[in-house]
Order: structure tokens, then sequence, then C-alpha cells
């Protein structure tokens, strides 16, 4: 498709973030598996349930603009999904390997806010105001999700993780 116009530039990186969702979707069950803390599986266990809504939002935004959900394969949204598939095989200390966790999963939530925050402008520009707060919507949520994610390292898992290094120094 030749991309001619801003709405166009939309539309593509609409169908791209369509695939990223989706991704995570099928990768959240396995980050739930791999993680180690209960507070963390239950963040990745309440975010899974987000990302079907945030799925949904954007089968409602095709819809406002006439289009069938459609999706393109997100590249970005692959790698950043291989690297966390590569952690999960790694042998780590359970607090280590959470904290890779967190890791991994912000770099994704940091990719869909810079996402979910273009479309959200381009929507603006474009005069489509309603659109515009369905994604905010949803980037209020992937931000709130980056939130827990970094209090619940700060303050249990990365100190786990360090408390673990600390015991390896003193024996």
């Amino acid at each position: 498709m030749s991309i001619d116009s801003l709405n166009d530039l939309f539309v593509e990186e609409l169908k791209d973030l369509m695939s990223a969702e989706k991704q995570i979707t099928k990768a959240l069950p396995k980050l739930i598996k791999a993680a180690n803390s209960p507070e963390l599986q239950s963040a990745f266990e309440e975010h899974l349930a987000l990302t079907e809504g945030h799925i949904e939002r954007l089968v409602q935004v095709f819809e406002r603009l006439g289009l069938e959900p459609a999706e393109k394969p997100c590249k970005g949204m692959a790698g950043l999904i291989e690297e966390g598939s590569e952690l999960i095989k790694e042998t780590m200390a359970p607090s280590v390997k959470d904290a890779a966790l967190i890791s991994a999963a912000q770099r994704v939530e940091h990719y869909e806010m810079a996402v979910y925050g273009s479309l959200r402008t381009y929507a603006q520009l474009l005069g489509d105001i309603e659109t515009a707060q369905i994604l905010q919507s949803t980037l209020d949520e992937e931000g709130d999700a980056d939130r827990k994610l970094t209090q619940l390292a700060e303050f249990s898992v990365n100190l786990q993780a360090a408390e673990a290094d600390m015991e390896e120094v003193e024996s």
C-alpha cells in the first residue's frame, strides 16, 4: 500500500498495532507461567485481561473508520517478544528471572505507549477526537501497567534479586 497521507499512515500503524496486541496476548501466558513472584504473575494476568480489551478498542477504531479490523505483522513487537522468550529459557535464580521478566515486559509497554501516543496524535490532527479519546484510554492503561511493573520491581522483585546477590557474596 502506498502511504500518501497522514490518514494512510494512521491506518497502517493501526494494523501494525493490532498485530502487536495479538502477539502480546499469546506471549503473556508464557510470562505468567515463567514468573516466580505471585505479585508479578498477578500483574501479568491483569495485563492480559486489559490487552484483550485493547484489542476490542482497536476493533472499535477500525469500525469508526468504516474499515474491517485488519493487521499487518508487527516486526518490532515480534523482536521484543523473542527477546522475552529467550529470557524465559535462561537458567537464573528465581528473583533474578522475575527482574528480567519485568524489564522485558516494560520494553513492550514502552513500545505500546509510543505507538498509542502517535496514533492518538494522528487522530487529533485528523479531527477525530472520539477516536483520539479511545486511544488515550488505552495509552493511560499502558502507562498504569508500566508504573505497576516499576513499583513491583523497585519495592519487591529487584530487592529480592539484590539480596540474593548479597547472600552469594557472603557465602
